[in-house]
């Protein structure tokens, strides 16, 4: 046999879509099972680009969530658009239930008022922990985008845990992996240390590593099969880059570091439960980034929204049952529970503006000790 048979037998040519050219692969390593090449630029101006060439292998077979599903979404701000395209595509939310004697309480929740803010994977388990597991904290952990405190109460907890078993579908959406923590404890922060509140020979910054969020991220699968054996789990990456970092280094690339270690660990968690059918990795990180020339808006952090259009019409098609538009019944059902969310807020106010009245909390505030009920 001459070297040129030899040559050509090695070779073998491939196409990703049927219109494209041939591409020359070589025959010499053994591919597996499964070989699936990455796509040219030429197969993402295919109609069908996103199904084929980013969303195989990851989708359930068949949609499954019903307008009466309830569907909790938190993590990322990245989740709060997939909240607000359900609740008008009229489907149901923690945020939309409509039963009266349950809303106001649910809202109580921290997943329900902050849920966009609670960025890592630390903070994601700390929410299960405190509602399921009656976890309390050395400290304050948790506040808002405006540095307000969101405080630990029994009133929180019941409603949180109410919530969770009310679930039907958790998708949870990751964000970061650069965290400030306590350095004593371990315990990590939803966001940065308001500045009133730093100390640092108690407070600190790291990168949290891969082991880390994967082991966090198995905690929080741990706890929602133990009580709810069969919700589905929704995990899903915000594409939405850091606004900053606070390593000494561009953001650009801590920014890129911080996608890949989260990515990362969600393949590990997925690939340890591959069995567990009703868990699924929604890749909204990889449509932005891949399939999108320019997905960003000037600030080069949110989306634009026909690229945001795009990825929640493709978890429509793929994940919601029930197509077609909502009855005026639940259109109607939809308006009135966001007005009864309003209606319950001077409610909530109301009822942490009398906690705070109370002598042991005033006397908290004079003597500078923080407050947990």
């Amino acid at each position: 046999m001459d070297n040129k048979t030899m040559i050509k037998m090695r070779d073998f040519f491939y196409q990703s879509g049927k219109d494209e050219k041939q591409r020359h692969a070589h025959q010499t390593w053994y591919r597996g099972e499964h070989c699936n090449f990455i796509a040219s630029k030429f197969n993402l101006k295919e109609n069908d680009a996103i199904d084929k060439y980013i969303l195989r292998g990851w989708v359930p077979q068949a949609p499954f969530i019903r307008r009466d599903t309830c569907v909790t979404a938190f993590g990322s701000c990245f989740a709060q658009h997939i909240t607000e395209y359900l609740q008008n595509k009229g489907y149901t939310t923690g945020a939309t239930l409509v039963e009266k004697d349950m809303l106001a309480d649910f809202h109580d929740s921290h997943v329900i008022e902050f849920g966009e803010g609670i960025v890592n994977t630390f903070a994601i388990l700390q929410q299960f922990e405190f509602a399921c597991e009656n976890r309390d904290f050395s400290e304050n952990l948790w506040y808002g985008s405006n540095g307000q405190l969101a405080e630990y109460n029994e009133r929180v907890r019941a409603a949180t845990a109410r919530l969770f078993e009310r679930t039907e579908v958790f998708i949870l959406t990751l964000g970061l992996s650069e965290v400030w923590y306590n350095k004593t404890t371990g315990e990590v922060f939803w966001r940065a240390i308001p500045r009133e509140k730093f100390d640092s020979d108690i407070h600190g910054f790291k990168v949290s590593t891969c082991q880390e969020n994967i082991d966090n991220l198995e905690k929080i699968y741990t706890l929602i099969r133990k009580r709810k054996p069969d919700a589905s789990i929704v995990f899903t990456l915000s594409p939405i880059p850091l606004v900053a970092t606070f390593r000494p280094v561009s953001c650009v690339t801590a920014s890129t570091v911080s996608k890949a270690i989260l990515r990362a660990a969600v393949d590990e968690l997925i690939r340890n439960h591959e069995r567990d059918k009703n868990l699924y990795y929604w890749p909204s990180y990889e449509i932005v980034k891949e399939y999108f020339h320019d997905p960003y808006l000037e600030d080069n952090r949110h989306v634009k929204p026909h690229v945001l259009q795009t990825v929640m019409r493709k978890f429509e098609q793929y994940y919601l049952a029930e197509t077609e538009p909502p009855s005026t019944n639940v259109k109607e059902s939809v308006i009135q529970s966001r007005l009864a969310r309003i209606r319950q807020r001077p409610l909530q106010l109301a009822r942490r503006l009398y906690h705070w009245r109370q002598p042991q909390n005033l006397e908290s505030l004079k003597t500078g000790g923080s407050h947990r009920a």
